[in-house]
């Protein structure tokens, strides 16, 4: 049923969700790699789309920017559209010197600053769903994309004080930082469903690079096919 912060009716969402954090890349995502694709929710400007890849029904729905924003869609897909498996799909900011630009990375775990897991009883290790990786590695492998697993820094501050945070990340392996993750992992153990988040590196804060506006698209574009086929994978 409707929510507070999504307009579609009863059944309007597939089982499962890909969840990029822009509006504009969720109905890109639904224009450009879904069959049949229709809009059923647009509140606040929070564009979601229902229709198939390679036959099998899928959502996408914007998570917003941040863990509040997330954990609000997260929520409610589960607890009013009874969906079942979310997929992240965003961008990160590089932590380790030998990780390159447009490299894929699945998260396996997450740490954060955020208090919300905390708050909401989720019990530590942040981790996402097992069987989704597996089915995000092997369809990697199968369809020869690189992708790397580890863990992600999920953080609530997008402008750092000083490097510290960065620094301690860095030398304890952390691949990444990005903004959602931890919230989408922490709901998802709470709520008994599959969540995997994937994310294309697009900025390098040890070297400074970052990627052009097209090479962005395409590094994006990618990773987005590579969770559309994890997707199928997994229900096979």
């Amino acid at each position: 049923m409707p929510t507070p912060h999504i307009s579609a009716p009863d059944g309007a969402f597939a089982p499962t969700v890909l969840m990029p954090g822009d509006p504009k890349r969720a109905a890109r995502i639904a224009h450009n790699f879904l069959d049949g694709a229709e809009l059923v929710t647009e509140v606040r400007g929070m564009t979601g789309f229902t229709g198939t890849w390679q036959g099998m029904p899928i959502s996408v729905m914007p998570s917003g920017m941040g863990v509040p924003s997330a954990a609000i869609y997260i929520t409610e897909l589960i607890r009013s559209y009874g969906v079942t498996r979310l997929i992240r799909v965003g961008t990160a900011g590089v932590y380790q010197p030998d990780l390159g630009l447009r490299q894929i990375i699945a998260a396996e775990s997450a740490v954060t600053n955020s208090n919300l897991p905390a708050m909401i009883g989720a019990a530590g290790p942040i981790v996402g769903s097992a069987s989704l990786l597996a089915a995000a590695t092997a369809t990697a492998e199968t369809h020869d994309v690189s992708l790397i697993t580890g863990q992600v820094f999920t953080s609530d501050v997008f402008y750092e004080p000083n490097n510290d945070a960065q620094d301690r990340h860095t030398a304890d392996g952390v691949l990444c930082v990005e903004m959602e993750c931890a919230a989408l992992y922490a709901i998802a153990a709470l709520e008994g469903v599959d969540a995997l988040a994937m994310f294309t590196m697009t900025d390098h804060l040890v070297t400074g690079e970052h990627l052009s506006s097209d090479e962005r698209q395409m590094g994006v574009d990618e990773m987005i096919e590579l969770a559309l086929n994890t997707a199928v994978h997994a229900t096979t």
